[in-house]
């Protein structure tokens, strides 16, 4: 008896024939490889749309080796900076043709090393490093390529993209003297972050410059959320000599203590100036009006997608790579001359 033979399944090859190209081509396109016309990933898409062809992505990792997903780090969902920097990121590797996988912990230590070494991805971005995390020997020493977004170890050879901290911290500074600021203190990140180290870095100098001190006991470190600034801002209040300035370390610090200044009855900016960083667009909310330190969140993100797929494919210098965005001062409504 004859038996009924179920027709065989439509290939990449197909595709190809089909489209007049390579079956590699067809690989590439249908991934959205940046190395195939747009005509031709077109022409591709048609023909696999017509056959009704969809790509195995177990067959695509077998043949590449290569998964086209990558993992993003973020220990600090809470903080409203990372919200502005993940979309970016993830539209960016959608366009070079990678899926991001966001990876959630409270520190990079609770990151169990398996799940990013268990060859599901490609690579990894770190965005809440902190300059004593064991999580980039680790990824070293396994050879998965990764690269840092706003926070490094602050060590050469890092592949990161980060701002001009020092600089950023250094124009708050200059601004506060020529405002006649010499009662000022600070609110600043953690010191194991490059982040809050080089704002203070900066900031310090400037103002050492400028014959300007910084005692200890006006200086408040801690994690960069609303709650450091929040509870930070009375006891600087209850110094012998009340600070006329407050520059902290980003603009979630700086709402919470702009949130302390309107409890305790002290008036912005006429009684207590007020300076951010990031620029976050809720620093620009008629609420706050935050005069603030700006840099291009969206470029920061879009620069580390690119960094990392060019380390993926191995087209970096291996003694590390540090782009730097420029930042500037953006003047809104709290900040005003010394009295």
């Amino acid at each position: 008896m004859a038996t009924r033979r179920e027709p065989m399944g439509i290939t990449s090859h197909d595709v190809a024939r089909l489209a007049g190209v390579s079956q590699p081509t067809v690989s590439r396109a249908l991934r959205d490889d940046p190395r195939v016309s747009e005509a031709t990933r077109e022409k591709v898409r048609r023909a696999a749309q017509a056959l009704n062809y969809v790509p195995s992505e177990a067959g695509r990792t077998l043949s590449t080796r290569a998964t086209r997903r990558v993992g993003v780090i973020v220990t600090d969902l809470t903080n409203p900076f990372y919200p502005h920097v993940i979309a970016p990121l993830h539209d960016e590797l959608s366009s070079l043709g990678y899926r991001m996988m966001l990876i959630t912990e409270r520190s990079d230590e609770a990151v169990a090393e398996e799940k990013l070494l268990d060859q599901s991805m490609d690579g990894v971005v770190l965005a809440t490093a902190t300059t004593d995390s064991r999580l980039p020997a680790q990824l070293d020493r396994r050879g998965m390529p990764y690269v840092f977004l706003n926070r490094d170890t602050g060590r050469a050879g890092d592949f990161a993209s980060v701002v001009d901290n020092e600089g950023g911290g250094r124009l708050v500074a200059r601004e506060l003297v020529a405002l006649g600021h010499r009662h000022i203190a600070g609110v600043f990140g953690a010191a194991n972050t490059t982040t809050g180290r080089e704002r203070e870095l900066g900031f310090r100098l400037a103002l050492a410059e400028a014959g300007v001190g910084l005692p200890e006991d006006r200086v408040v470190r801690g994690a960069f959320e609303y709650d450091t600034g929040y509870r930070a801002l009375p006891a600087l209040l209850d110094a012998d000599r009340a600070p006329t300035a407050v520059f902290c370390g980003n603009d979630v610090v700086a709402i919470g203590v702009l949130n302390a200044a309107l409890a305790a009855g002290v008036r912005v900016p006429d009684d207590l100036t007020v300076i951010g960083f990031d620029d976050l667009p809720m620093a620009a909310w008629e609420a706050f009006r935050l005069t603030t330190v700006r840099h291009d969140l969206r470029e920061l993100s879009r620069q580390a997608a690119r960094l990392l797929v060019r380390r993926i494919a191995k087209e970096v210098d291996p003694a590390g790579e540090r782009l730097v965005l420029p930042t500037e001062f953006v003047p809104r409504a709290t900040h005003a001359r010394a009295r």
